[in-house]
Parts: structure tokens; sequence; C-alpha cells
């Protein structure tokens, strides 16, 4: 049985405002997620679970806001990233053309490889992500995902909720013992470069993951059980995000 973790981390980004007070729940078709991030994957790992997400991708520089908040922690380095993505996109949302004029639920995300100790992102370029893959290959790491949500709904009296919460889903990666020509070709096709940890589980890179124990859509970018978790603290339910079906 998989048993991967999701856990709020104790760090200087955990939570900024007060409690969410409890909301009344809009119909199904008010109730938009925006997603802060441009990854395709995330996208569409909403749209297969019924969620039709607005994007709207954030524009945030990673390192400077690593260096604001002072961590080392893969776990929280994934969580601050990825609430800042969150805020930042929840203060322009109304940028989005298709977004409700009652307003919507953000959530940022952000993905981090954690190995030896050490925090591993997307490699700055082929020779670092080839480097990477031979130290990581035969082994386990764990993939950290942080999430972090926003409820930017409004109405005539202002704020719904006003909430931020974040939380991180992690799960355990077994990489196979890839040869150095099957590496090499890997890297040729750029992909390691565009994810973090240097690979996917969902593309060219899933013939070199032996398995995983956890939440398999949170090494896809976002996680769906962790993410409907955040969701049931503000008064949403998960299935209230489904878009219509025909």
């Amino acid at each position: 049985m998989l048993g991967g973790t999701a856990r709020a981390v104790p760090c200087p980004a955990r939570r900024l405002a007060s409690p969410p007070v409890t909301a009344a729940v809009p119909a199904a078709a008010s109730v938009r997620l925006l997603l802060a991030s441009a990854s395709p994957a995330r996208a569409a790992t909403l749209r297969s679970a019924g969620v039709e997400p607005l994007v709207l991708v954030s524009g945030v520089d990673e390192p400077a806001v690593v260096e604001h908040y002072g961590v080392t922690d893969a776990q929280d380095v994934a969580l601050v990233l990825a609430k800042a993505k969150a805020e930042d996109v929840a203060a322009r949302w109304d940028e989005v053309d298709d977004a409700p004029d009652g307003g919507v639920l953000v959530v940022g995300c952000d993905s981090v490889l954690e190995l030896d100790g050490e925090a591993f992102g997307k490699p700055a370029d082929a020779a670092q992500a080839l480097e990477r893959w031979k130290s990581m290959r035969g082994r386990s790491g764990v993939l950290h995902t942080g999430h972090w949500l926003v409820d930017a709904r409004e109405d005539d009296d202002g704020p719904l909720t006003g909430a931020t919460l974040g939380a991180v889903a992690s799960t355990t990666v077994h990489f196979a013992d890839v040869t150095d020509a099957e590496l090499e070709a890997y890297v040729a096709t750029g992909e390691p470069l565009a994810v973090a940890g240097a690979f996917t589980l969902d593309g060219l890179g899933g013939a070199f993951v032996r398995g995983v124990e956890g939440d398999p859509h949170t090494v896809v970018g976002i996680g769906l059980p962790l993410l409907r978790e955040l969701l049931a603290e503000i008064d949403v339910r998960w299935t209230d995000l489904w878009a219509p079906r025909a």
C-alpha cells in the first residue's frame, strides 16, 4: 500500500492570515480554481480530475524568495515558493478574462526533489541534469510539492474568508538503474531541464522510475488529495470545482 505524507511545514510562511471564517459554498459554476503555474502537467492533472482551471503564470523571482525566507530544507523551499506564486497571482486574478466577478480560489505549487539531504529544483543546464541523474539512478529520493491556497473570492460585503493556507505533500520516488546511453538520450530531449528533479513520471522519464510511495499526483506537480483537504478547511467541497459535463 502506498504511504506518502502530507503535512504542514512549520516555516515563516505557514499561515499569515487569520483563521478562515465559515462561508456559504457557492454553486459549482461559480467556484473557479486559478492555477498559478505554467505547468501543462499540473493543468492536465486537474482536468483529468474534472476541474477546468483558469491559468495565470506568476512572475516571482524564486532565488529571491528562498533568500528572503532563509529556508534550506527541501519541504520549506517548496512551500515558500508555492506561497509566493499563489499570492502573486491572487493580487491580480482579475487579469484573467474568464474569471468570475465573485473572485477565484488561487493555488500555487512548487516541487523540489530531496536527495542526500539536498534540495534540487530544475537543473540549470544539460550538464547539470546529466550529473544529477548519474547520482539518482538506482536510488530513491523524496519529491516534495508545496501547495498554497488563497481564497480570493468576494461578495458585496468584501472577502468571503480571506484565507491563505498551505501544506506539503511528499512522495518517495525509486529511480531505475539507467545506463549512460539512456541518460544522454533523455537529457538530449530537453525534458529534464523543464522539471524539478530532472525527471517526469508522466512523460519520457516515466520508464526511468521503478515506482513511487505516496500520491503519484504529487510527483506530477499537484497533489489532488492534499488540495481537497485544503479546500475543505475553507468549506469548499472538491466536487464544487467539477466542470459541468455535457
